[in-house]
């Protein structure tokens, strides 16, 4: 969606200015609010008419205080919102959180991939797998993992643009094309 992504980018590089002295804690609320900003119910609120902003802001604060880890927002998360839910972006949080992450990302040097499995990955087998594919991909990673039953078995790599694709489902493809050639 390029169309977000440009209405995005403002905003997060905005963000990523005035939240250089504790980028740690921006990040933390960021994700946070772009967690909560994909409800539909929420989003339906925020467009409808008849809301106000301020209805708008108190049902994302309330919504943030029953999260598994509530999280208060502190007075320039507070501003954040507020220009956001009066600017009528709410729908556009998630790729402002994805666009600030990405600036984070670049300050240090990180990336973040994104690790499909057909089972759950267990904490030492997690810094495994983090360690391996951060030589295979010559850089630190933020690893977040998903499940996905399909794959059979393995991992499915995704890291920017580039893909690693060990899972049995892929295997099993490239022996049907094989196969079939």
């Amino acid at each position: 969606m390029a169309e977000l992504a440009t209405i995005a980018r403002p905003y997060a590089d905005a963000l990523f200015k005035a939240s250089q002295s504790d980028i740690r804690a921006a990040s933390a609320w960021i994700e946070a609010l772009a967690a909560v900003a994909c409800d539909p119910q929420l989003l339906e609120l925020a467009n409808d008419p008849a809301s106000s902003s301020e209805r708008v802001f108190g049902v994302v604060q309330d919504v943030l205080k029953t999260m598994e880890a509530p999280v208060a927002l502190p007075p320039a998360a507070q501003n954040f919102l507020h220009a956001v839910i009066d600017n009528g972006r709410l729908n556009a949080l998630p790729e402002m959180a994805a666009q600030f992450r990405a600036h984070v990302n670049a300050q240090s040097g990180a990336s973040d991939a994104l690790v499909y499995s057909a089972f759950e990955i267990d904490g030492a087998a997690l810094n495994e797998v983090t360690s391996a594919l951060e030589k295979r991909f010559e850089r630190k990673l933020n690893v977040v993992v998903k499940l996905q039953p399909e794959l059979i078995g393995g991992i499915r790599v995704v890291v920017g643009d580039e893909v690693l694709d060990t899972s049995v489902k892929a295997r099993l493809e490239q022996m049907k094309v094989a196969l079939a050639a």
